[in-house]
């Protein structure tokens, strides 16, 4: 494992990266980082966030393609933490300026009615679910041409820049609900079976991780199940995620 001192480094270079809208090199050219070593800076990048006064209102699941898993060599999901400053309203307007190479995906949200206990064995985390919600993620690598490692894009707090969820409804089966995600002239269209298979899988791999790495997960928390759909770059105009039987919610990309 790396020192804590470089530790608090290479979450700084990704940190002043996201302030300057400056990309930067993988961290892995120069540095040999494991995946624990990976998930501290990322705990030290959200520190960064936190001492900024944002909030951790979620987290975020990644390589939850089975594709994408079989493309990396892994059979780990990953995950990332959102703060109260990445939210934006379903509708609003989206400043281009603050991201620096940005992709849109669609995917399934999960809001947490209690407190998750991950290393209490009896935990029904599905249990802890109160409702659903179509949403958008905006992702935005710190890393010049999007070129970057397992590890790195975890370091990178996978990857997470700002999201979008639709209205709240009810819990039900969403293990295979065609998608859609207009942006443009752009139209993707996907099913959340992309999600492992069943987006509540998800919920069960956050699970491990969570106690795996010590990320807490608390009442209110939104956890974002994955992208149903590959990215598209986000553009100026309407971007709008649909999923059958669940609703829309859209953001609009402003230069």
């Amino acid at each position: 494992m790396i020192t804590t001192e470089k530790i608090e480094a290479l979450a700084e270079r990704l940190h002043a990266a996201e302030e300057n809208r400056q990309d930067t090199p993988s961290l892995a050219d120069d540095h040999e980082i494991n995946v624990a070593d990976a998930y501290a800076i990322q705990d030290a990048l959200i520190a960064r966030r936190k001492a900024r006064e944002e909030a951790v209102v979620g987290v975020k699941l990644g390589f939850t393609s089975k594709a994408k898993m079989a493309q990396m060599g892994v059979s780990d999901v990953i995950v990332g933490r959102l703060t109260d400053a990445m939210r934006i309203g379903d509708g609003a307007d989206v400043d281009l300026s603050r991201f620096i190479h940005p992709k849109v995906e669609p995917e399934v949200a999960y809001r947490l009615s209690c407190d998750v206990h991950p290393d209490d064995p009896t935990t029904n985390i599905e249990s802890c679910v109160d409702a659903l919600a179509p949403a958008l993620e905006i992702i935005d690598s710190r890393y010049r041409d999007f070129r970057f490692t397992y590890a790195d894009v975890i370091a990178d707090n996978t990857s997470a820049s700002a999201y979008a969820v639709g209205p709240w409804r009810p819990v039900e089966d969403v293990s295979n609900r065609a998608v859609r995600l207009r942006t443009g002239d752009t139209e993707l269209v996907g099913s959340t079976a992309a999600i492992l298979g069943n987006p509540a899988r998800a919920l069960h791999a956050l699970l491990g991780m969570c106690r795996r790495y010590g990320i807490p997960l608390r009442a209110g928390q939104v956890v974002l199940a994955g992208a149903a759909t590959a990215a598209a770059p986000l553009t100026a105009g309407v971007v709008e995620c649909r999923v059958a039987g669940i609703g829309s919610v859209s953001v609009k990309g402003r230069a």
